[in-house]
């Protein structure tokens, strides 16, 4: 038999094994009454936003749980495949909350953490520890289940890539040019003498003529000089202007001209009878007349003398008469005649051949001009032709646009690129032009480029400063709808889905990318009835988006239309067969797996 002698020490050992049994005891029941424990997580399953899954808990305790001078905590793990990642715990200290005999003990507390592909598949739980207040001792509870699962709608977010291509410069309308001749007459004379037609002018236009360019008008002005017969004669300054024309249709028919050609030509007569304007720019353009001269001439041009006559008969009693009526008078009769041919330009045909030439060092880079080879890049739709073309025309030019196109190419090839590594690439080139571009010269087009560029590089701190600088350099409505649309992406993926909406809906709103990263937005944003309609309206902007039928299948489970969720999710994976499998594990339908018309939808 065991005998324990009684004394102060034993009393009081015997006092600390009383009290850590009713501890125990008082840990165990405050495990027991943790099954009332309520406690909500919002949202639930978690939501991915911002690349950061953040939640809120409430946690409340039943009354008469929390024991005086005791702790309860929940801690919370979230478990993916065989790994876990520990978020931290809420904790109720009794001292906290002295009523807890007659009220609920309650806390609310947000968690968060980052986000990652590993992440994906995985479930939040908790585990509730009762403990003393020095927690030497403590007590468990199995752990139960918080939230199921994780949305990862936000990262439906589609980047969008814009390439840029500078006006090549060139203009491949037809163009007019301008061809003046002049036809001397002798005094009081509408006939055109045998020497004027041999002189240096009459030589020029039968030379003109003879080349048979393409032309569209010909206007002929007959003038008269403003002395005696010269003035009197209304009739003389039209006999010149049709002297001119007869002549220019006989030169035509000695050069076999085809009776189209002739007839496709439209004459222009004008004359110009007893103005004094031809006189004064004759007089202007004298170089032996004085200053002083030439203000006393202009003193009668400009007086008041109304009659035309009575003007020349006072500017007969000048000193410098004798020099105005033999070098100024003679230079007024006479026909000028204007051509305006059609300038001879290169055929599309010609162009590309010699532009493939150059290309191949077969041909002179100054074979075409710059503009030209520009304009024949854009003949071929073959990007390794465009290539070649736009490396020639930064050799021959090295301006901005030359650059620009040529990073603006290796964009579309990027963009046609489904391995990464390759896209990846492809930028870089195009970086690298596209900052020869901007040495050469700050631009809306180079900028606006280097964004899409940097988007593939996923350099969100690059791709917004571009953005931010094409803006400020382009009025160009097209550029500037585009970098709203790049800069949208970031908005969604930073989770300002406010500012998305509002940048999407001032970007390339006739892209049917952006029409969907739009609805997405408003979907994010839980505008649920917006986002319907935005979805609706980006399947009709491309029905072959199996992701558009998604998000408007996702719409319509948020909205609870059953109906309207099968036949969206039926089109999504007619499109795209891979949408069955995510359907499948998504939480966003998950109310809807045992439904007839998400089960016809994914069969």
């Amino acid at each position: 038999m065991f005998f324990m002698k009684f004394n102060k020490k034993t009393a009081v050992y015997a006092a600390s094994i009383s009290m850590l049994t009713v501890t125990g005891c008082t840990l165990q029941q405050m495990v027991k009454m943790a099954k009332n424990q309520q406690l909500t997580v919002t949202p639930s399953p978690l939501e991915v936003h911002a690349d950061t899954v953040s939640f809120e808990s409430s946690f409340t305790l039943p009354v008469k749980m929390l024991k005086k001078k005791k702790t309860y905590a929940a801690s919370f793990t979230y478990k993916y495949g065989q790994q876990k990642l520990d978020l931290g715990e809420m904790e109720f200290k009794a001292a906290d909350f002295p009523n807890a005999k007659k009220e609920e003990p309650k806390l609310v507390k947000k968690f968060s953490f980052a986000y990652n592909e590993n992440l994906k598949k995985g479930d939040l739980v908790g585990m509730g520890s009762a403990s003393n207040a020095s927690k030497s001792k403590t007590k468990q509870t199995p752990e139960f289940p918080m939230a199921k699962g994780l949305i990862t709608t936000s990262r439906l977010v589609r980047d969008l890539y814009y390439s840029i291509v500078a006006d090549h410069g060139y203009d491949g309308r037809e163009e007019l040019v301008p061809t003046n001749l002049q036809f001397f007459f002798k005094k009081g004379s509408s006939v055109l003498d045998k020497a004027e037609m041999e002189s240096t002018n009459g030589k020029d236009f039968q030379a003109f003529v003879a080349k048979k360019n393409v032309t569209r008008t010909v206007t002929i002005t007959g003038t008269h000089s403003p002395e005696g017969l010269e003035a009197t004669n209304d009739t003389l300054a039209k006999g010149r202007a049709n002297r001119i024309e007869g002549y220019y249709r006989t030169m035509m028919g000695k050069n076999n001209y085809s009776k189209g050609s002739q007839d496709s030509i439209r004459f222009v007569q004008k004359t110009v009878v007893k103005d004094w304007q031809m006189f004064k720019d004759t007089l202007n353009a004298d170089t032996k007349l004085t200053v002083d001269e030439k203000k006393e001439i202009l003193a009668v041009v400009n007086g008041s003398i109304v009659d035309f006559l009575e003007k020349e008969k006072e500017l007969q009693k000048l000193k410098s008469y004798k020099y105005l009526s033999t070098k100024v008078y003679p230079r007024l009769r006479n026909a000028r005649t204007e051509v305006f041919s059609v300038k001879l330009k290169k055929t599309d045909s010609q162009m590309a051949i010699l532009a493939k030439a150059i290309v191949e060092g077969r041909a002179s880079q100054d074979t075409l001009t710059s503009e030209e080879l520009a304009y024949a890049a854009t003949l071929t739709p073959d990007l390794k032709e465009k290539e070649g073309i736009y490396l020639a025309a930064t050799k021959k030019s090295g301006n901005w646009q030359s650059y620009n196109n040529l990073g603006a190419i290796y964009l579309e090839m990027a963009r046609k690129q489904y391995d990464q590594t390759k896209m990846s690439e492809f930028a870089d080139k195009a970086i690298t032009q596209l900052l020869l571009s901007v040495k050469q010269k700050e631009t809306g087009h180079a900028y606006a480029n280097l964004a899409s560029a940097y988007m593939m590089k996923s350099n969100k701190a690059q791709c917004t400063e571009s953005a931010t600088k094409a803006a400020a350099l382009s009025q160009d409505e097209d550029i500037r709808k585009g970098v709203n649309s790049l800069r949208a992406v970031w908005e969604i993926k930073e989770g300002k889905y406010d500012k998305a909406v509002s940048s999407l809906q001032n970007g390339k709103s006739d892209d049917a990318m952006v029409k969907f990263d739009l609805a997405l937005a408003l979907l994010l944003k839980k505008d649920y009835e917006k986002a319907k309609v935005a979805f609706d309206d980006a399947t009709t902007a491309n029905d072959k988006n199996g992701l558009a039928w998604y998000g408007a299948a996702i719409t319509a489970a948020r909205l609870k239309d059953g109906d309207r969720l099968g036949n969206r999710l039926q089109k999504a994976i007619a499109v795209d067969g891979n949408l069955r499998a995510k359907a499948l594990e998504d939480l966003e339908f998950m109310n809807y797996w045992n439904t007839d018309a998400f089960k016809a939808a994914v069969k």
